[in-house]
């Protein structure tokens, strides 16, 4: 079975927010957080997937899931480059 580690973009109040996750089905768990029936920090909000990387263990997406959720440097370069390549994501969010 293959695990995807995402990360998700929302623009709540004019502020980027991101969210860092693991699942085996990434159709059905954004689905699941763009229902608030998601995790507890989702709930509420529209989220876009912005970024994918699947792995063959469920052990090392836990792991990259992990340096994703500390490494705040990289997630602000993964969205910027989101928001470069898509515009009107801030400003159609607002």
């Amino acid at each position: 079975m293959r695990y995807c580690v995402y990360l998700l973009l929302t623009n709540s109040k004019k502020k980027l927010i991101s969210y860092v996750g693991s699942t085996n089905n990434l159709d059905n768990r954004l689905k699941l957080h763009n229902t608030s029936k998601g995790a507890k920090f989702t709930k509420g909000r529209k989220w876009t997937l912005i970024y994918n990387k699947k792995y063959n263990s469920r052990s090392k997406a836990l792991s990259e899931e992990y340096k994703l959720k500390k490494d705040y440097k990289l997630r602000s370069k993964l969205k910027l480059d989101y928001i470069k390549k898509n515009e009107n994501f801030y400003t159609a969010s607002i």
